[in-house]
């Protein structure tokens, strides 16, 4: 009798480890917002310690060549919701050329356009594939449509702030109110302006209660953590990391804002270990386009002092690598190889075809990207070189491509060409001198991009 109590037990135990390694893998995916490619200490940064999203990187691969979507936030955010690039996705500005929807940014009167009900999200192929999906924090895809909001995009949970609705922003990193599941709720610490309860604190708490309720459920699980920062406005819960350093004020606030996003990193880094659920999670952690949220005096002195695009030309709203190339790491023990490095250009719009590899679907479904989850695994990859696009309208018409070890970045009828691996400051164009590989991404052009009724180019 004994042993077949043992033996049932055994097999009741084996059936659990078969059960749970065969579950599709989790994926958090957490999002900083205006985090330059030098921010980090494992892209070269060397006054703001982050020693979590260091660690993060030794125990997992890192991209040196990885991607944003667009130089600033709404397009880049579209390029990876819908795996498709900027001559491609929906939204391709912050604001629209013409038509749109209208609405008060302060005073003025903007035009935004919001994702479609005719788009295809990352959160749309995960809820097919079997996945409960979430997000928390910052969407920037709503346009002031009430009804584009995560929820009407693919995803069974949200909390956090919208265009649509100004109370859930109007007071920086401390909003009166948060958009919760469709309701609107109050803030009761920050009301009448009052600072009692950061936006970025209350992502990461969120964050923790979603995987607290995922840690027996039978689905897995999508998790996107959209944190704001470290965007402007300059304003940190707490400045005792920096408080002691002989450094401009601004620039301390700055480096608190990074050490939050670190702490905040540690924080579902650590709940994922102590749970278990690490085993079978993969993180992503990344920035959605260069660093200085605006062209002032005050935040291009704090980008100038911490070196913010490391050796990068530009910043955000700028189509050099300054403001698109962006960190990216991929953290999963067990399933990523640590320590590795990954110098294999990529950018949002693989993300799509990434999670559709993660999660084996047969959705079928149409990608500017590629699928980038063989070589999370190790498993070696052709490295042909293949083109990256994007394009951008505030400066006027402008487009850029990225072709192996080749950058070209177009301003008008003007085709500058650099060669990164020589040059990755892109200082020297040599379009001159290269006459074939400029033929080459001209005739690419001529068909990367369709027409927006929202962006026109004429």
């Amino acid at each position: 009798m004994l042993k077949r109590i043992l033996i049932l037990l055994c097999m009741m135990v084996c059936a659990k480890q078969l059960s749970a390694q065969s579950q599709k893998p989790n994926i958090i995916f957490i999002l900083a917002d205006d985090l330059g490619y030098g921010d980090i200490g494992r892209y070269g940064q060397k006054l703001i310690q982050t020693p979590n999203i260091d660690q993060l990187s030794r125990e997992g691969l890192t991209f040196t060549n990885f991607y944003a979507g667009a130089p600033v936030c709404s397009p880049s955010r579209s390029v990876l919701m819908t795996g498709l690039n900027t001559g491609h996705t929906t939204v391709r500005g912050n604001n629209t050329k013409q038509g749109g929807n209208p609405g008060k940014k302060g005073a003025q009167t903007i035009y935004r356009a919001n994702l479609s009900d005719k788009d295809f999200t990352i959160g749309n192929l995960l809820q097919q594939s079997g996945y409960t999906t979430a997000m928390a924090g910052k969407w920037h895809l709503d346009g002031y449509d009430s009804l584009a909001t995560p929820l009407h995009r693919g995803f069974d949970k949200f909390s956090g702030w919208l265009i649509n609705y100004p109370e859930t922003y109007s007071n920086g990193y401390w909003p009166a109110q948060r958009y919760i599941d469709g309701k609107l709720v109050e803030i009761e610490k920050n009301r009448d302006h009052k600072k009692g309860s950061y936006s970025d604190l209350i992502c990461t708490e969120e964050a923790i209660d979603f995987l607290a309720g995922q840690q027996n459920a039978k689905k897995p699980f999508m998790l996107m953590v959209n944190y704001n920062l470290p965007h402007s406005p300059l304003d940190a819960p707490d400045l005792s990391a920096y408080q002691g350093k002989n450094w401009p004020e601004n620039a301390k606030i700055y480096a608190s804002m990074v050490h939050q996003l670190d702490q905040s990193v540690a924080r579902i880094k650590n709940y994922l270990v102590q749970t278990g659920l690490s085993k079978n999670t993969i993180v992503f952690f990344c920035s959605d386009n260069g660093p200085r949220s605006e062209n002032t005096k005050q935040l291009s002195e704090v980008a100038d002092f911490f070196n913010s695009n490391g050796d990068l030309r530009g910043f955000k709203r700028d189509m050099y690598d300054g403001g698109i190339r962006v960190p990216m790491i991929v953290w999963a023990p067990g399933l990523v190889k640590a320590g590795t490095i990954s110098t294999t250009p990529a950018y949002f719009a693989d993300i799509m075809p990434t999670f559709a590899g993660i999660s084996n679907t047969k959705t079928a479904f149409k990608s500017d990207g590629i699928n980038l989850f063989p070589l999370l695994k190790g498993q070696k990859t052709e490295e042909k070189p293949r083109f990256l696009y994007w394009e951008f309208f505030e400066n006027g018409f402008e487009q850029a491509v990225r072709y192996g070890k080749w950058k070209a970045v177009k301003h008008t009828d003007k085709l500058e060409l650099y060669d990164l691996d020589a040059d990755i400051s892109e200082q020297n164009d040599i379009a001159a001198g290269n006459p074939t590989v400029v033929q080459q991404i001209e005739q690419y052009l001529t068909t990367a991009r369709t027409d927006s009724p929202f962006w026109p180019i004429n």
